[in-house]
């Protein structure tokens, strides 16, 4: 009977009406998602993973992006509920506090990524931002480097980009080190854009011998700034990036840069939303190691002998 059931099915194309399941159950069996971009690697890579563990959880994906606009992200934020979705995720712990009322009032569970909280009031999958970019000054900082500029995403509506100067200054106030107004530069994430800071950083009368960089992205464009003017990487200027790239330890040299489990973080965030939507009470916060990768695109300040890993870091 089931045979010829199934059978029937097939030949008739028939499709279960979602919509009078999901009234019926009450649940739409879908999770849905808005994060900044899909432009970056490290966002899609982390949405793959988390895509991958909720349909183990037998829940489909709506993915969204906002383009770090803060009224945009409300809107689809908005339209998700509006659709039934079961779950959502969010990247960061800026959202204006309507996203947050409205997720209550229709008790919808959600979980914010890419970064921590210590207020207790809102649940995450993440890192600190701010203490992984003070390990990247430090590295620096213990391979004798005391001229530093620093390339930053744009800080305004986006709490990972401002957390990661933060890190970075505290990092160099520790030592009395300055960072001159001239050599922080914000801009968005794009190679074009980091190319045209690291260019006018190395053009000043007094150019930095370091050179953080908020994210990958903007690194990339750096070391190709520096290879197409026969800058030397790192003997004249040391480059380092945030994120781990697939192509970071591609470069010649390869990218010095902060590890991002952003694979591990979609699962566990993932797992979290299914969890709740079980009736379970999972953790609601969870921190994720990040790791400082030390390749060859940083060096010793000119004129400093010897090269050693700074502590904490894993050479590759």
């Amino acid at each position: 009977m089931r045979r010829r059931v199934e059978a029937q099915i097939n030949a008739l194309g028939y499709v279960p009406d979602g919509a009078a399941r999901a009234l019926a159950s009450r649940r739409s069996r879908t999770i849905g998602a808005v994060i900044p971009t899909l432009a970056s690697a490290i966002f899609a890579g982390g949405i793959h993973a988390f895509e991958a563990k909720l349909d183990d959880g037998g829940h489909s994906l709506i993915l969204a992006t906002s383009g770090y606009d803060a009224a945009q992200e409300i809107r689809h934020v908005q339209n998700l509920v509006e659709r039934g979705i079961d779950g959502l995720l969010l990247v960061g712990k800026t959202h204006d506090p309507a996203i947050f009322s409205l997720l209550n009032r229709r008790a919808v569970p959600y979980v914010e990524t890419y970064t921590s909280r210590n207020d207790g009031g809102h649940p995450f999958v993440g890192f600190d931002n701010r203490h992984a970019a003070y390990r990247m000054a430090r590295h620096l900082i213990d391979l004798g480097h005391h001229e530093f500029a620093m390339v930053a995403g744009i800080t305004a509506g986006n709490d990972r980009a401002a957390e990661r100067v933060q890190g970075v200054r505290e990092a160099l106030d520790e030592h009395s080190i300055p960072l001159p107004t001239e050599r922080f530069i914000e801009c968005p994430y794009d190679i074009p854009a980091g190319r045209r800071a690291v260019r006018r950083l190395l053009a000043a009368a007094t150019p930095p011998s370091a050179i953080i960089c908020g994210n990958d992205v903007l690194a990339i464009g750096g070391v190709l700034e520096c290879q197409a003017t026969s800058i030397d990487i790192p003997g004249r200027v040391s480059i380092t990036g945030f994120d781990d790239l697939p192509l970071a330890g591609h470069l010649t040299p390869g990218l010095t840069t902060m590890h991002v489990p952003s694979g591990e973080m979609g699962r566990k965030a993932a797992a979290y939303l299914l969890s709740r939507l079980h009736g379970d009470t999972p953790e609601p916060a969870t921190i994720l190691d990040v790791d400082l990768i030390a390749r060859g695109s940083t060096g010793p300040s000119p004129g400093r002998q010897g090269f050693g890993s700074a502590p904490g870091s894993a050479m590759v």
